[in-house]
């Protein structure tokens, strides 16, 4: 879609334009919320200090979502194809509205109370909520879809958790007999590299699956898909710029309970889990899964810790993450389906 044209659709259809603005601050919010999980480690080891690292976060976001942009759609794709909202384009518009109206609510909630959860459950389970409240049945719903969703659920948690193990076990064989001082001071330099990977992958994942809203929304109003060749490069460096602005505005409270909270890392340990990570979310963004960056950074973090010893990693707060995961399907599903009802109503 041309910027003219792009113009034009949004001076005949105002609706749409309130779908652009919510789907906006649904991306600022991902920035302040979900992104900081990707140098809490860093700061909880004292690699690298709290303003610094925002900073970072926010710079290798925005690269993350431009550069593999260029070249990888396959989440965008999975992001556009996952939920059909009918064939009236005032409707549709509603739908996502409300979906995203929706997301904003949980996430700010959750972010109040500085627990973790994610954006991306949150995503799709209100974009399904209000498809299912638009056509009535569960025919909105594109199953296959959906099937990478829980499949990246499953993967990403797993190799979240074995891989932080397994690297820690590694590193520690290496570096048993190793003066303390000067391994710190090598991984010093490498834990902030990770971490600059870990915030990188952060936007390749997320910035994806809202560039993938934004086309969604496009689609009902013209002649666009989701092909890599198709996403304007306007729109990439919007999401990027969007992300990297709510990185630098927020965080602190998820880099506590990220952190500081769960788990007290040392150099190499942070390393690890970051490592971990972002490996992980390069894997699940090549082969088009969208995962949660939070819950695949949180069990690396976790897979660290239970390396080192299981006592050693805050279960409890564990335990609260992941009973927030569980409730974010349902509950903004939830929200996504009761929001559609109204908005239509009143339309």
């Amino acid at each position: 879609m041309h910027l003219s044209e792009f113009i034009l659709i949004i001076k005949e259809n105002p609706i749409l334009l309130l779908s652009y603005i919510l789907i906006s601050g649904v991306i600022t919010v991902n920035g302040w919320t979900d992104a900081p999980t990707a140098i809490a480690t860093c700061i909880s080891s004292r690699t690298i200090t709290p303003k610094r690292a925002i900073y970072l976060a926010a710079a290798m976001n925005f690269a993350g979502v431009f550069v593999m942009s260029q070249f990888s759609g396959k989440v965008v794709s999975s992001i556009t194809h996952i939920a059909d909202f009918g064939n009236d384009n005032r409707i549709a518009a509603l739908a996502m509205s409300a979906a995203l109206l929706s997301i904003i609510l949980w996430a700010v909630t959750a972010w109040f109370f500085g627990i973790p959860t994610s954006e991306s459950h949150a995503l799709i389970a209100a974009l399904s909520g209000a498809a299912i409240a638009v056509n009535k049945t569960f025919d909105g719903i594109n199953i296959s879809e959906w099937s990478k969703v829980i499949s990246g659920l499953f993967i990403s948690t797993v190799s979240g958790f074995l891989l932080g193990y397994i690297i820690v076990k590694i590193i520690s064989l290496i570096i048993k007999n190793s003066d303390k001082t000067k391994t710190d001071r090598y991984f010093i330099h490498l834990q902030n590299l990770s971490a600059a990977f870990m915030a990188y992958m952060h936007g390749a994942q997320d910035g994806q699956k809202f560039i993938g809203v934004f086309m969604l929304s496009s689609s009902y109003f013209s002649n666009t898909d989701s092909t890599i060749g198709n996403i304007p490069l306007l729109l990439i460096i919007y999401c990027s710029a969007l992300m990297a602005l709510g990185t630098s505005i927020g965080g602190m409270r998820i880099i506590k309970s990220m952190g500081a909270d769960m788990i007290r890392l040392k150099k190499y340990q942070g390393f690890g889990a970051d490592f971990a990570g972002a490996v992980s979310l390069l894997i699940a963004t090549l082969t088009g899964l969208p995962v949660s960056t939070t819950h695949t950074k949180t069990t690396a973090i976790m897979g660290v810790g239970a390396a080192n010893r299981l006592s050693s990693v805050d279960w409890k707060i564990a335990k609260e993450m992941i009973l927030t995961w569980i409730l974010t399907f349902p509950g903004c599903g939830f929200l996504g389906y009761l929001i559609t009802v109204i908005l239509i109503s009143i339309r």
